[in-house]
């Protein structure tokens, strides 16, 4: 079955369909419209914000971290910060793999916009020790490592500069909602898959543990926001706009400024866990009338690109041969439920965590994936 208005079906995780037969994945994208509205709606809700974000950090050098990748939404978020008249430092977690059109694109945007960068680099054999850990647990989070670095990476640059405000580019209108069952992150997920696999100890990886991470939410009251969702987000129109005022280039594909990422959605995720990232992103784009469903249902049956380079540089870099690449290619897939995590800590405090959704310290997007009970 197909949901009669986007192209999810029945084989995304936990999904269901009304008497109309629109899925669950749509009715939630509904909701969301409602509580974070666009137009003059929205911009009035984003100047609001932006003259409390502005008298908090009258004091400071910068009054707001925004994360940036050498992306389509981060890059644009720096425009718009500085649109809004704040002051923000970027933040950047470096993996070692970001591809040059992303360097290029970060710097070029920084200088454009004359905006500081804070970065964290991670040691390049850590780091592909923990993405060679993930892939041998055979799960479908090998980039975990990535996510929750970059995650960590902006609560130490405000907790540095003392600043109370991050900024996060993702936009449900046009990158979708990922079902549960896809993709899980956190701390303890990573120390308990890097111990069992790894070879490398943790040093220079920031990992985000539940302990600072409530301390630097909850008593040091840092939030996270999203303004994208507040503003009408069309990306074609972005990627012009970037390309055109901020010497920015297109780098190919959603996820593709990193090469991690490009390998893992590109390659890992569609063959050995059959999941095709564009189904969410190809039904946000429906949902938000950025696409028709026609055209979504086209291009969904196009194979995936993918660069076969990027499969050998992985093969080099993480140390294997063809045959152990295959062998580990063709195990039995996992899920995050086969390792230790924070999940049943989640669920257990749900409570706390919808108060703190409530206040902006964490994403609704968390709330409702990680804290509530699935039954498989």
């Amino acid at each position: 079955m197909i949901c009669s208005r986007c192209i999810y079906d029945d084989h995304i995780p936990y999904i269901s369909f009304d008497s109309e037969g629109v899925c669950n994945y749509c009715r939630q994208h509904e909701q969301l419209d409602q509580e974070y509205p666009t137009g003059e709606k929205g911009r009035a809700i984003l100047e609001a914000l932006a003259k409390k974000i502005k008298h908090e950090g009258r004091h400071l050098k910068y009054d707001v971290v925004v994360g940036v990748s050498g992306g389509t939404d981060s890059s644009y978020l720096l425009h718009l910060a500085k649109e809004l008249g704040l002051r923000p430092l970027a933040a950047h977690f470096d993996n070692t793999w970001n591809s040059k059109i992303a360097v290029e694109n970060i710097y070029n945007v920084l200088n454009k916009l004359n905006i500081d960068l804070y970065t964290h680099v991670v040691d390049a054999q850590e780091f592909c020790d923990l993405f060679k850990s993930f892939f041998k647990a055979s799960v479908p989070d090998i980039d975990t490592p990535s996510d929750i670095g970059l995650a960590t990476t902006h609560y130490l640059a405000a907790r540095k500069y003392k600043i109370k405000y991050i900024f996060e580019g993702h936009s449900f209108r046009t990158e979708g909602i990922s079902p549960h069952g896809w993709f899980y992150m956190d701390a303890k997920y990573i120390q308990t898959v890097q111990k069992q696999f790894g070879s490398h100890k943790i040093k220079t990886f920031p990992n985000l543990w539940l302990s600072s991470w409530l301390k630097w939410s909850v008593i040091d009251g840092i939030k996270k926001v999203r303004p994208l969702y507040y503003i009408d987000y069309h990306k074609d129109q972005v990627k012009d706009f970037l390309s055109r005022e901020l010497n920015w280039k297109w780098y190919g594909g959603h996820h593709m400024e990193n090469r991690t990422a490009y390998f893992t959605n590109n390659y890992y995720l569609p063959r050995k866990f059959k999941i095709d990232l564009r189904y969410s992103e190809f039904s946000a784009l429906v949902r938000s009338g950025q696409m028709s469903r026609e055209e979504a249902l086209k291009l969904i049956q196009e194979p995936k690109p993918f660069n076969k380079d990027i499969l050998e540089e992985i093969k080099k870099r993480l140390g294997f041969t063809d045959e152990e690449f295959d062998r580990i290619m063709n195990l039995p897939p996992k899920t995050y439920r086969d390792y230790k995590t924070y999940k049943e800590t989640f669920e257990d405090f749900r409570w706390l965590f919808w108060i703190m959704y409530r206040l902006n310290l964490v994403p609704k997007s968390f709330y409702l994936k990680y804290t509530r009970k699935y039954q498989d």
